[in-house]
């Protein structure tokens, strides 16, 4: 067996991590010590003990434990293991029926279980690596409860790695194991394949660096899924890092998805949004920035082009911000929405004919370059249904400082 099965946790005394979920008086922990088995969905990152704790609370409620892989099952896998819980249940036992990668069950076979969960022949208990939320159907959520799991830090590793070299005989100096634990990323199992493969590769019980280093070869891959949650984190935390004008968060996160396998153009997207949203007018040059990086990253392609969106990333961070724009847009798109087609009032309608003209489209319309300073004084633009609206408002930074000034001065005129 492989090692992290061989070293798989029975009882909390040898669970790591998750002390948000299995502290004194946390949900799970009552479970675990009252034996009172509940329908539940265990999401949270790879090896950071969904399978485990699944098996615990079985064990612990004294249920018999029937899992399924969502990967490999089918309906008929699914009324299978209900016909067996259904027996069972005749005898007086209990079920836990544990489905792996649940998310990966179309509607139909989520919903085979519905009628089983309610009537109690079993007690469903799904793992996911996907936001439940996105990936199951309301039906089966509004059964189960959900607890979030989190990646293991660096002392619940180190831990684990004790463990498992106690158990095997073996030793390891303090860097080694704080390099292993970081190489890991917050993964229990990953940890202990690693650990097994340098136990592999040593000559006795003494691990050393040059072990270790052919060991971890090439895995030091960073958590991060262009579907998963991690990608919209880290894409949210380079957004809000720029919008604070913070450029050293904005390049770090920015390095974090290049490192995880984002693509650069998608990010490219996002940078152009940030110059309109957050920078906007306060500095309108951001936004053309924006746009010749995307387009020498779209000429050169990576790496060299990578540097052409770092640029524009850090000048949006460190430019003057207003969202001033992006909220008269929100503000006039929310009034058309919530109003009727209010008519072009006559004065500014295109007259391209004499049947429009004698309609009277354009009559009393002043030709504002005409006019005493370019403006047409006292000329209305809005339908006249609505009167006259405000919608922008410039911010006192940067550029829109000398663009309120010029405002003010135009609507009083």
């Amino acid at each position: 067996m492989p090692l992290a099965d061989q070293l798989r946790p029975a009882s909390l005394a040898d669970f790591h991590g998750q002390g948000h979920l299995l502290g004194a008086g946390q949900p799970l922990r009552r479970a675990l010590e009252e034996g009172a088995l509940h329908s539940m969905v265990l999401w949270g990152p790879p090896g950071t003990g969904k399978t485990t704790l699944a098996r615990m609370l079985a064990v612990n409620a004294r249920a018999e434990f029937l899992p399924l892989s969502a990967v490999l099952s089918g309906v008929k896998d699914i009324r299978a293991a209900v016909e067996q819980a259904e027996q069972w249940r005749a005898e007086g036992r209990a079920t836990a029926v544990f489905v792996d990668e649940v998310h990966r069950f179309n509607k139909a076979q989520q919903d085979a279980f519905l009628p089983h969960i309610e009537n109690g022949t079993i007690t469903f208990i799904g793992a996911t690596t996907e936001n439940p939320a996105f990936e199951l159907n309301n039906a089966l959520l509004s059964r189960v409860r959900v607890y979030a799991l989190r990646a293991l830090d660096a002392a619940d590793l180190r831990q684990v790695i004790e463990r498992a070299l106690a158990a095997a005989g073996a030793r390891m100096d303090e860097a080694l194991c704080a390099r292993l634990a970081e190489v890991a990323d917050g993964d229990a199992r990953r940890t202990l394949n690693l650990l097994e493969l340098a136990l592999s590769l040593a000559d006795g019980p003494e691990i050393t660096g040059e072990h270790l280093r052919m060991a971890v070869e090439g895995a030091e891959v960073r958590r991060f899924d262009k579907r998963q949650d991690d990608f919209y984190d880290q894409m949210s935390a380079m957004h809000k890092s720029v919008r604070g004008s913070n450029p050293d968060a904005a390049l770090y996160w920015f390095a974090r998805m290049l490192d995880g396998g984002a693509d650069p153009a998608y990010i490219a997207r996002r940078i152009v949004r940030m110059a309109s949203e957050d920078v906007g007018n306060a500095d309108p040059r951001a936004l053309g920035l924006a746009v010749d990086a995307w387009e020498s990253f779209r000429r050169l392609g990576p790496p060299e082009g990578e540097l052409a969106l770092a640029q524009a990333l850090v000048y949006c961070a460190c430019a003057p911000k207003s969202n001033a724009v992006y909220v008269a847009f929100n503000r006039a798109m929310e009034e058309v929405r919530s109003r009727g087609s209010d008519p072009v009032p006559p004065h500014i309608r295109n007259a391209p004919t004499a049947l429009a003209r004698s309609m009277g489209h354009a009559k009393g319309y002043r030709y504002d370059h005409d006019e005493a300073e370019g403006v047409a004084q006292g000329q209305t633009y809005f339908p006249e249904t609505m009167g006259e609206r405000v919608y922008y408002e410039p911010v006192n930074r940067g550029l829109e400082i000398q663009i309120a000034e010029k405002l003010k001065r135009l609507r009083n005129l």
